[in-house]
């Protein structure tokens, strides 16, 4: 009699392990996959939408190169006016997300061949100087080009 007991034990045992494991598989899998453009779009768009110097409506965002490693993505995001088919009047910027739960969070930008020496996302507020940003704010100097070439015909 103490045989059939302890098969009893077993197999509730065997049934309740197999039906943890397939509750735990099915929670997982129906989880949010993060693996994908949109989900990244969405962490650059909420990013992107606390900067107080970026007009976010008047700009077209899209990611259009996304690389997936664990815990992180590295995005190339394409800026341009909203509505332009101008392939020169856009910019490229690349980041590094981090994954924070059930969303991408912007983490920082990395540096990007496509990055414009002094370029200004469309929409965006211009430099301090006008030219360079972070440089000297307030009126550009007399010559108007910061010394550096004067205008043609004129000798320095």
């Amino acid at each position: 009699m103490g045989w059939i007991v302890y098969n009893r034990v077993v197999r509730t045992s065997r049934i309740a392990a197999v039906c943890a494991l397939l509750g735990a598989t099915a929670f997982t899998a129906c989880g949010p996959n993060l693996q994908n453009k949109e989900a990244v779009q969405a962490g650059v768009l909420a990013h992107l939408k606390t900067r107080s110097d970026l007009n976010i409506s008047s700009m077209d965002v899209e990611v259009t190169n996304v690389s997936f490693r664990k815990g992180e993505a590295d995005a190339t995001v394409i800026f341009k006016a909203k509505g332009s088919s101008d392939p020169g009047g856009s910019m490229s910027i690349a980041y590094t997300l981090e994954q924070k739960g059930n969303e991408w969070v912007v983490k920082g930008r990395r540096s990007s061949a496509g990055d414009g020496h002094g370029a200004t996302a469309p929409g965006a507020a211009p430099p301090a100087d006008g030219v360079h940003g972070g440089g000297a704010t307030g009126a550009p100097p007399k010559d108007g080009f910061h010394g550096a070439v004067p205008p043609s015909g004129e000798k320095k």
